[in-house]
This record gives C-alpha cells, sequence and structure tokens, in this order.
C-alpha cells in the first residue's frame, strides 16, 4: 500500500460515472474554466479537455456518462441549461461537440442542483428544491427534453441509489421540523419511509451499495450525530460503531467495495474526514484507518474496486491526472465480547424504517 502525506483536498467538484468508466471536472482557473473528462477504464487514465469557445461558469455541475459524453448544467439567465459535450477528434475545427439538451426555468427560492451518476449510465437527473416541495426532473436518458419524473413534499437534498437500473433513488427530506430519509421510484413517482429511527431524530442516508444492501447513514438519535450503517431490507438495528464516533458529526462516506452480495460486513467504506484527511473501515472491524490521503487529491471522491482496491483521483503540477490504489490494511483482532440479542421490536423487514438503535 502506498500512502502520500496529507493536503487538503481540492475544492473542484469531481464526479465519477457510476460504472467508473469515466470522470468529469471543471478545469482551469478564474475566467478560464473548461469541462475536462477523465478515462479511467484503461490501463492508465489520461484526461481529454473540452473547451468551448465560451468559457464555463465555475458555479456550473458536470456529470459523466457511461458512453464518454459529459452532462453540463449551467445557469444561462432565467434558465437552467443542460447540454451534452464529447470530442469531436476534428483535425481542425472546434474539438468539442455539444448538443442540447433543453431547460429548466428558473423560479425564486428553488435550489437547482444535479443528483449522482444514474447506475443504468446514460441517464441524468436533477433535484429542483425549496420549501413547497420537491421535484426530480430527468435531464438526460428521455424520449425529449427535461422531464417532470416525481414530486416530494417538503425540501429535499442528498441523493443515493438504491438498485442499479436506475430507478430506486433515497432523498433526505426536511418535513415538519426534522429530516428523514425517504425512498422514490422514478417509475411511478410513489413516495415511502426509509429511515425514522426516532420521530424526532434527524436521520440521513449518506451512502448504498446495492449488491450487499449496505448502507451508511448519519443521525441524531444517539444524543448527537453518529455516523451508523444498517442494511436494506434487514430486521437488524441500525448500529452506531464507536470507532466512527469522534468523526461521526463531519465525515462523509464517498465510497463502497461493490460485489460483496449478502456480506455487507466485509464491504470497505472510504470517508473524507473534516480537514481533507481519508479512513478506510470495514463493518466487521472495530478500528478504523486514518491514512494520509494524495497530494491534490480532486474532490475527496474515489471508487473502490470489487477485488477491493481503492483509487484515489488527484492532479498535481507534475502529474495532472493520476489515480493513487491503496487497499484496505489488516484490522487488528477485536475482543471477543457476546452482543445482546436484537430488540423485539426490530421483527419487521421493511427497509430501516423505525430501526431500533443498537
Amino acid at each position: 500500500m502506498t500512502v502520500c502525506a496529507i493536503e487538503m483536498t481540492t475544492t473542484t467538484p469531481f464526479t465519477i460515472a457510476a460504472d467508473g468508466s469515466y470522470a468529469a471536472r471543471l478545469a482551469g482557473d478564474g475566467q478560464a474554466r473548461y469541462v475536462e473528462r477523465w478515462t479511467l477504464a484503461g490501463p492508465e487514465a489520461y484526461a481529454v479537455p473540452l473547451p468551448l469557445a465560451q468559457p464555463e461558469e465555475a458555479d456550473s455541475e458536470v456529470l459523466p456518462l457511461a458512453d464518454g459524453r459529459v452532462l453540463i448544467h449551467r445557469r444561462v439567465a432565467d434558465r437552467h441549461a443542460f447540454a451534452l459535450l464529447y470530442p469531436t477528434g476534428a483535425a481542425s475545427g472546434p474539438r468539442t461537440g455539444q448538443l442540447s439538451l433543453g431547460a429548466v426555468d428558473w423560479e425564486e427560492g428553488v435550489l437547482v442542483t444535479m443528483l449522482p451518476p444514474s447506475p443504468d449510465g446514460h441517464s441524468a437527473f436533477a433535484l429542483a428544491a425549496s420549501d413547497a416541495g420537491t421535484t426530480v426532473w430527468r435531464v438526460a436518458g428521455g424520449p425529449f427534453g427535461p422531464q417532470q419524473v416525481a414530486r416530494v413534499a417538503g425540501r429535499c437534498s442528498g441523493g443515493v441509489w438504491l438498485d442499479r437500473s436506475g430507478r430506486l433513488l433515497a432523498l433526505d427530506r426536511e418535513l415538519d421540523g426534522a429530516v428523514k430519509a425517504v425512498a422514490v421510484d422514478l417509475g411511478c413517482g410513489e413516495v415511502s419511509p426509509l429511515l425514522q429511527i426516532t420521530e424526532d431524530s434527524d436521520d440521513r442516508l449518506l451512502l448504498a451499495d446495492p449488491d450487499s444492501g449496505l448502507l451508511l447513514l448519519r443521525s441524531d438519535a444517539p444524543g448527537e450525530p453518529r455516523l451508523g450503517w444498517g442494511v436494506l431490507g434487514s430486521s437488524l438495528p441500525v448500529r452506531f460503531p464507536d470507532c466512527l464516533r469522534a468523526d461521526g458529526a463531519t465525515a462523509v462516506p464517498f465510497a463502497v467495495q461493490p460485489g460483496q452480495a449478502l456480506m455487507p460486513e466485509t464491504c470497505g467504506v472510504a470517508l473524507r474526514l473534516e480537514g481533507g484527511g481519508l479512513a478506510l473501515w470495514r463493518p466487521a472491524d472495530r478500528h478504523v484507518f486514518r491514512l494520509g490521503a494524495p497530494v491534490g487529491w480532486l474532490g475527496g471522491t474515489g471508487l473502490w474496486s470489487a477485488e477491493g482496491r481503492l483509487h484515489l483521483p488527484y492532479a498535481t503540477p507534475e502529474v495532472p491526472c493520476g489515480v493513487l490504489g491503496m487497499s484496505l490494511p489488516v484490522a487488528p483482532p477485536a475482543p471477543v465480547r457476546v452482543d445482546p440479542p436484537p430488540p423485539a421490536a426490530a421483527a419487521r423487514p421493511v427497509p430501516l424504517q423505525q430501526a431500533p438503535l443498537r
């Protein structure tokens, strides 16, 4: 395992496609911003600039698709405009092609943001949130321009995919003074409870792995904001490991090891710590490994492989497009202990709704 010195994470957003094939970010400085696409599927990562005649605004959002095109969300006058960028490969003329996908009207008090890349690889969704309610828009992958696919009461944030088809989406909904994660079926628009640990607690879903069902969450139900984990569809209670308590209020899980079917305890989890640090952990272990992140780590992001390697993108003047690989160290043996049986209240196998604390 190679570990570099800790350095503050680069604030430039860096987004990796759901299948890990491509990534995208806004590169450049000041008034000379442009979209840059990274290819990650080959033996060595490389970057392709996608500049246009007019520089991009610093608050534009980018999202890579599995076919190599990059979706960009721009604020243009009184609209939120969406387009696909791609390299043309022409020997002369513009190096970047652009396909307009349409726009969503700007409204006072409505925040429009991109959701994480869809697992299907070709669709893209945006969230338009306000106190009056939240709309989920499909902005790419539909038969025509932006299309409303769901409406949710309350102001929603976050966004975690619960399946591999891109149909089930978890959102953190603020309603009646509390935040609860809900599941949204984008096929029919149905909304159902997902996290409800106590009536008054704020229960947010941070990350999910569809293969194993592992869910990473943050809740103040234990009396303070804590990181916890559970299993989608399981009758087992939510667990809040003591080893995660020190970082429970601020740490952000950003990658989970895939391919561990029915074995959530064995999944490697990568966490971004406050100040740009990095930590690795598994639910089966009672130990957190705090490690040095690579210099120039982009956006605090990364991708686990099914083989257990964590890949972290970074960019420095010497290495403008680099990926550092590391493995989860072996945890020290845990002391033998006998856990009490789960409370009887956890008998219903619902997706962590009203799951008791443990």
